[in-house]
This record gives structure tokens, C-alpha cells and sequence, in this order.
């Protein structure tokens, strides 16, 4: 990974926080691992038009917020743009995939709807790993943020496994059927269980908000809904528990 050096112009390294419009400009091009981009809601200005030109081209999300969010950041002068540092290299979906049926292996692929906890994606994280899953799928937005406490809840497994940030879960789920893999979708009152799933053939589980489940066009898209049977008359496993005891099945059939 390649760092750009201080300038004379805002730049802030705490917390692998970049402040300034040529400092991000600088770190764009560079072709930095950018998380997300924090922008005031009102900026203008050609400097302002880059970045938000480069963020699109390199698929880095922007979030409009107000000032007082920024000043909240930072103690130095921000000129309306924060940026932050991801702690792991985003990879393109088809790639990975070719590369992993290239490896002659079925892919077992993990894609995140809405989870939040950075704790919890780091657990998510290792037991993928542990479970012999090649890849976890993400939105660029809505999910949270991959940073260093995230990869030291992971115990470094978010460093071990390709991380397929996407701009659309819709999208993703059609080239993932364009491509033969199956979509088993986690859903709580599904007949189903989830080791009643052909998980030895090529396929992606979908796990979803605790609260709000998985969004209902990725529910509809699914090729099967599945659910995780419990004893006791329970809410529901947290959803790094869930994602562990599904990968774990998969791994016991594929073994």
C-alpha cells in the first residue's frame, strides 16, 4: 500500500484520517484504499468537482453531512472534505470470482445486508476464514466501516479474505447468477433449514440486519430462503453467531 507524503496543505493522520480537498485529491489519485468520503453538503469549487469525479471512478462512496460533522473531526481546517483510510484492499466481484474457479474451487461466498457493527464483521470475518469461504460481499454504503478495529476484532482475518465492495447488491446478485453461483438467503421463519442446502455446490449466503432482516429485492432474488434451528423460544442468534453455524455447515459438506 502506498502512503501519500505531508503536505503543506490540511492533512490529518489520526485515526487514518485524511482533511483537506488536495490532501484527498492527493490520496484519490494515488489510488489509496479510501474507506468513504465525508463531504460538506454545500462544497463547490473545480477541486470539489475532482474529488467527487475520482470517488466515482474508483467506486469510493460520499456522504453528504453537515459542517458541524466535519468540525466535529477534526480541530484543522478541512475545507469541507474528510476522507478515511480502509484498513483492507477492496477487490472486484468477477475477479474474484475467476480467480477462485480458476483455483478449480466451487466458490462459498458471504454477502452482508446491513450489518453495522464493526465487531461483529470482524467475527463474520474469522470464521469465514476458519470455514474456508474465499470472499465477503459489501455495499459501499450502509455497512460498517472496515477499519482497524474492525480487522483487530477479526484477528487479522479481514487481511486473509477478498472483500468485494459493491455499488449495487442488486447487481452483484445477477452477475453472481450470471456466473452459476446459487443465492441462499438467511430469513428467520423459513421452512428450510440451513442443512437441508446443497451448500457443496457453488453458492453465496445472504445475511441481513438482525433488526430488519434482508432487504426484500434480494429476498425475492434468492434461489432459497433458509432458516437456523434453535431449542429454545429465542429471539434470534447474533448475526456473527448465525454467519459462523451457516459457513460451518457449508465447510461439513464440502469436506
Amino acid at each position: 500500500m502506498a502512503f501519500i507524503k505531508k503536505s503543506t496543505n490540511s492533512y490529518q493522520s489520526k485515526k487514518n484520517m485524511i482533511a483537506g480537498r488536495n490532501p484527498v485529491i492527493e490520496a484519490l489519485n494515488r489510488q489509496e484504499n479510501i474507506d468513504k468520503i465525508l463531504m460538506f453538503k454545500n462544497a463547490s469549487g473545480d477541486a470539489i468537482g475532482e474529488i467527487r469525479r475520482l470517488a466515482k471512478a474508483l467506486n469510493i462512496p460520499v456522504q453528504y453531512v453537515p459542517n458541524e460533522k466535519l468540525n466535529s473531526l477534526t480541530n484543522i481546517l478541512h475545507q469541507g472534505v474528510v476522507a478515511f483510510k480502509s484498513a483492507v484492499i477492496y477487490q472486484d466481484l468477477q475477479q474474484v470470482i475467476d480467480w477462485i474457479v480458476g483455483e478449480g474451487e466451487a466458490p462459498l461466498l458471504l454477502m452482508l445486508d446491513g450489518v453495522t457493527d464493526v465487531r461483529n464483521i470482524g467475527a463474520i470475518a474469522r470464521s469465514a476464514v476458519c470455514t474456508g469461504a474465499q470472499a465477503i460481499i459489501i455495499p459501499d454504503k450502509g455497512v460498517g466501516a472496515l477499519n482497524e478495529e474492525a480487522v483487530k476484532s477479526s484477528a487479522g482475518a479481514l487481511e486473509q479474505i477478498h472483500i468485494c465492495r459493491v455499488s449495487s447488491l442488486a447487481k452483484a446478485v445477477d452477475d453472481l447468477h450470471l456466473n452459476g453461483i446459487r443465492i441462499f438467503a438467511s430469513e428467520m421463519n423459513a421452512r428450510k433449514k440451513i442443512f437441508e442446502l446443497p451448500l457443496q455446490e457453488p453458492c453465496c449466503i445472504v445475511m441481513g440486519d438482525e433488526g430488519k432482516g434482508i432487504q426484500s429485492f434480494i429476498s425475492k432474488s434468492a434461489d432459497e430462503h433458509f432458516s437456523i434451528p434453535m431449542k429454545n423460544n429465542f429471539d434470534s442468534f447474533n448475526v456473527s453467531v448465525a454467519c459462523g453455524i451457516s459457513l460451518y455447515e457449508a465447510m461439513k459438506q464440502r469436506l
